[in-house]
């Protein structure tokens, strides 16, 4: 690996990812996307900032019955110490299939979006010896996990095993939570409860 392609000094055109992993000790699940919108739709430091990103909305769905909890009251901006805080108590990490990317438009879509750089995601898996579980949330997040580990791709909504470091595991392939993915908010959240259920973190 050159320095050029280390995240450090990306190539010119390109953005390297902006935020950290979240890997709490004892995650039992992995959430991998592809890589965050740009910053000017960004609502919080924080994955999934998008207001038109429905992730937080799905999770407020599950857990508390309210699509709009993870929601700063009175401001169009998603609580990020309330997520995180949320997070670190059910055991979820996030991060994204992606270190490096270039846009080829000028939007958030992953079908315009070529990786540059992908996510060393064994790292990741290492670094968190409880998780379990993964969930992609879109095809090129999903098309880059299954390369990496060799995971057999399962339908969206269903899920396949697959082996690491000696462990079986689970690999979740979720409905994306992008507005543009046609299918209802509480349709999405329905699969996705399923998924926790079996994950016995409801």
């Amino acid at each position: 690996m050159t320095q050029e392609t280390s995240g450090l000094f990306p190539p010119t055109g390109t953005e390297a990812h902006p935020l950290e992993p979240f890997l709490p000790a004892g995650a039992l699940l992995l959430m991998l996307g592809s890589f965050p919108p740009q910053k000017k739709r960004w609502s919080m430091d924080f994955f999934y900032p998008n207001l038109q990103n429905d992730m937080w909305r799905i999770y407020g769905l599950i857990f508390f019955g309210d699509k709009d909890h993870f929601l700063l009251p009175g401001k169009k901006a998603f609580d990020r110490e309330r997520i995180s805080s949320f997070l670190q108590e059910k055991g979820v990490a996030l991060y994204d299939t992606a270190s490096v990317v270039r846009r080829l438009q000028d939007n958030a879509s992953d079908k315009f979006l070529e990786v540059v750089e992908p996510t060393d995601i064994g790292a990741l898996l290492r670094s968190i010896p409880c998780c379990k579980a993964v969930v992609t949330t879109g095809q090129k997040a999903t098309d880059v996990f299954c390369q990496q580990t060799g995971a057999p791709e399962p339908p969206v909504g269903e899920k396949s095993e697959f082996d690491f470091a000696g462990k079986r595991m689970t690999l979740y392939r979720m409905p994306s939570s992008s507005r543009a993915y046609p299918l209802k908010l509480e349709k999405k959240a329905e699969v996705y409860r399923v998924m926790f259920h079996e994950l016995g973190m409801i």
